[in-house]
């Protein structure tokens, strides 16, 4: 199935926004979403919508920025229904009190999960479905009303999840705004109970910003630069092979990207080597010719790529073609610190290889910038990874390997400092979107007078013996 054509920029009457919030305010105060049975339903009918759709949503990734059909699949599409899945297998589990015991003659103590209201979702262009309708998974788990808000840059997915969301959603509850920065201002207006946002640090200062101004929580996931860690004992066969799949899946397009390698320098030339050998096992010796290499989001983000391409020399790729927006699989090496290329997020199938002595030195290379979303270490040696890991601050880490250390989503996924605060991921979304109330409930038999004024001094010598 090819995506229809998108003439225009998707976009919501901005008018109509605070009516649409107010609305989903009624349908939670009414306690809709509350019922377990309701949950269901809608993480079922997230399923189906899915099923039924998923070639659609394939074909809209596409035609926005020439996904493969794979990467397209397994990385974006399919992400929210396993998601929904696992959640509808484990939400009895999830949403059952966790009991404290019995708190001596005070009463029996539990810690109730009960969601907080109405919650916002902004997704980013790179993953548009798998990181929209993954944390929705979480907030129906909850029980809450939902806004979605996509991103504009990639309007042929907007408009499907625009046409799709409500044919099998409930739209008393679950709501999706279309549009950019006029539109996200808009409903930032709005009194939010969570926002969960996925994007840029600078977007991430206006988001919190808003926020403030109604102390609602947030939850950022921001990306940043993540090092590829390669010692001197690594197996760079395998090193290659795994950073230039993670590097170049989405055409570098991805939060949590190798960004730049630091590698021992008696291993450069070659590391440097096999990634070449990789990419032409993988791409081809013309990726532009392959359907397994995606593109450029837009022209923007080219002529951005473009101009950061001057930092450093290709030791291999470098070809541009700004009218199909493609960007060719490249290894920059002799990279100066100070340049954009390692100052800004890349975005990009563009990897610089910087060098070094030791791994103290690359420790110290990684710990004089921003705490990253991900870091990744090849070595064979427990020591040396325990070192790169008790030294170093990073949303998450991957030995050995890159990218899959977000697949299991008993783990946490989330960043740390300037890459973000808060995680989600299976469980851990469903309590971003949920509040843990604790509650005491005490029997009447028993209520000695002892513990009320005028307090006597036996209850202060009791009080003092055993507190």
């Amino acid at each position: 199935m090819s995506a229809a054509p998108v003439l225009s920029e998707p976009n919501t009457e901005i008018e109509s926004i605070p009516a649409q919030v107010a609305q989903l305010r009624r349908t939670f105060d009414t306690g809709r979403t509350r019922p377990l049975e309701w949950r269901r339903q809608q993480l079922k009918r997230l399923i189906a919508m899915h099923d039924d759709h998923a070639d659609e949503f394939i074909a809209a990734l596409h035609a926005d920025f020439g996904n493969p059909t794979f990467e397209a699949f397994t990385a974006d599409v399919g992400q929210g229904k396993m998601e929904a899945k696992s959640a509808l297998k484990n939400l009895k589990k999830w949403t059952r009190p966790e009991r404290i015991g019995r708190m001596s003659v005070m009463g029996k103590a539990r810690v109730m999960r009960e969601p907080l209201g109405v919650v916002l979702i902004i997704s980013p262009w790179n993953y548009p479905i798998g990181l929209l309708l993954s944390p929705l998974v979480g907030a129906i788990a909850a029980g809450n009303a939902v806004v979605l808000k996509p991103s504009e840059v990639t309007p042929h997915v907007s408009a499907v999840l625009a046409k799709r969301i409500p044919e099998y959603m409930d739209s008393e509850a679950i709501r999706l705004i279309e549009g950019g920065v006029e539109e996200t201002t808009a409903l930032l207006e709005q009194r939010f109970d969570h926002i969960l946002y996925t994007g840029s640090g600078h977007v991430a200062h206006v988001v919190m910003e808003a926020a403030a101004k109604h102390l609602t929580p947030v939850t950022l996931e921001l990306g940043g630069k993540s090092p590829c860690i390669v010692a001197e004992d690594a197996d760079i066969e395998i090193a290659a092979r795994r950073i230039a799949w993670g590097k170049f899946m989405n055409a570098g397009q991805t939060c949590i990207a190798p960004d730049y390698i630091l590698v021992h320098e008696s291993k450069e030339a070659e590391l440097v080597t096999a990634l070449e050998k990789t990419v032409r096992e993988f791409y081809g010796t013309n990726p532009k010719e392959t359907t397994d290499f995606a593109r450029i989001v837009n022209n923007r983000h080219h002529d951005r790529l473009s101009t950061l391409m001057k930092d450093g020399r290709p030791a291999f790729g470098g070809e541009l073609d700004r009218e199909q927006c493609y960007v060719a699989p490249t290894v920059l090496c002799d990279v100066a610190d100070d340049s954009n290329l390692m100052r800004e997020e890349i975005f990009g199938p563009i990897l610089p290889v910087r060098k070094v002595r030791d791994i103290d030195e690359a420790i110290d290379f990684v710990n004089g910038r921003d705490k990253p979303l991900a870091l990744y270490l090849f070595t064979k040696d427990e020591d040396v990874e325990n070192e790169v890991l008790n030294r170093t601050s990073s949303g998450g880490a991957c030995v050995n390997g890159t990218l899959m250390h977000i697949m299991d989503a008993r783990m946490p996924f989330g960043g740390v400092g300037p890459s973000g605060t808060g995680a989600y991921h299976g469980r851990h979304t469903f309590e971003t979107f949920s509040h843990r109330k604790s509650v005491l409930t005490r029997g009447t038999r028993f209520d000695p007078k002892i513990m009320y004024p005028p307090y006597g001094k036996m209850l202060t010598r009791l009080v003092k013996r055993f507190m």
